[in-house]
C-alpha cells in the first residue's frame, strides 16, 4: 500500500496489476484525514481491497438526516480504530460527520457509538491489520508495553 497526500478528496485506488501497490490518497497532508483512510484499510476485507475507495457508498455535503444516519453507521468502526491512532499518537481525536449541511445537527449518538465501539475494540481485540499498525504505532513513539495493556492504562488514566 502506498500512502499519498495532497488530494483534495480522500480515495483508495487498488492496485490492478502485479507489483504496483493499492494507494491510499488522503486530503492536503492533514494527519487525521490519512488515519482515516488507513482505517478504512484495516477493515477492508479481501474483496473490498479489489474495489475503488473499497466500494462504499458515499454521497458528499448535503446529505438528508436519513442518509446522515447511513453513513454514520459504515462510519462507527472505521472511526473507532482512528481513535486509537490518535490515541497512541498522542493527537486530538473527534468524530467526523462530514456534513455541514445539517445546520442543527447533533453528533452525540453518533460520538456515543464510536467510544462504544472502541471500548469494546480496546477490551475484545482490533481487526488483525489494525491491531499491526496500533503495535508499530506504539513503537513509533517508542513505547515497548503490550498493545491492550497500555491502551488499557491509557482509556484508565483519561476517562
Amino acid at each position: 500500500m502506498k500512502l499519498i497526500g495532497g488530494a483534495s478528496e480522500p480515495l483508495y485506488i487498488p492496485s490492478k496489476e502485479a507489483g504496483r501497490p493499492a494507494e491510499i490518497h488522503f486530503r492536503l497532508d492533514y494527519v487525521s484525514s490519512a488515519l482515516h483512510e488507513i482505517s478504512h484499510w484495516c477493515i477492508a476485507g479481501e474483496s473490498r481491497l479489489k474495489l475503488e475507495d473499497y466500494g462504499y457508498w458515499y454521497e458528499p455535503d448535503h446529505r438528508t438526516f436519513e442518509l446522515q444516519k447511513k453513513f454514520e453507521s459504515v462510519e462507527i468502526k472505521p472511526q473507532a480504530i482512528e481513535r486509537v491512532f490518535h490515541l497512541l499518537l498522542d493527537l486530538p481525536f473527534r468524530v467526523s460527520a462530514d456534513n455541514l449541511s445539517l445546520l442543527d445537527y447533533s453528533t452525540v449518538e453518533f460520538e456515543c457509538q464510536v467510544e462504544d465501539q472502541f471500548e469494546r475494540y480496546v477490551n475484545k481485540g482490533f481487526p488483525l491489520k489494525a491491531e499491526v499498525f496500533c503495535v508499530y504505532l506504539l513503537r513509533f513513539q517508542g513505547i515497548h508495553k503490550a498493545l491492550y495493556d497500555h491502551l488499557k492504562e491509557e482509556v484508565t488514566n483519561c476517562c
